[in-house]
């Protein structure tokens, strides 16, 4: 899985390429984590490339919120193909992300 980074105003944005499962979710969790603990509140991941999604990153992906909700920051995810959209729906995650269908509105959620 390719990660990309980069930061738009006070928005961290990472883009998903590939797979996120249980042998690339260490990699991101090693990513993401140290920019929470380095204060970063806002985090913004794009699904436009990813291609799956399993549940060690669904784990990831609850970790990453609970740690935000902790220090009053914010996830939002966008860019989800429909069948990455049914996963987060039937894991009855949709109630717990906020989840939009593009970057520009995701980077709205943080005004």
């Amino acid at each position: 899985m390719e990660i990309k980074q980069e930061k738009k105003d006070e928005i961290i944005i990472i883009g998903l390429v590939g797979r996120l499962d249980a042998n690339t979710a260490g990699q991101l969790e090693k990513k993401i984590l140290p920019l929470i603990d380095e204060g970063e509140k806002r985090l913004l991941i794009d699904f436009s490339e990813l291609e799956y999604i399993s549940s060690a990153g669904l784990r990831l992906l609850l970790l990453t919120a609970k740690r935000l909700k902790n220090v009053k920051g914010k996830i939002v995810l966008c860019s989800m193909k429909e069948y990455i959209k049914e996963i987060f729906e039937i894991a009855g995650f949709t109630p717990i992300f906020t989840i939009r269908e593009s970057q520009d509105e995701a980077v709205k959620e943080f005004v």
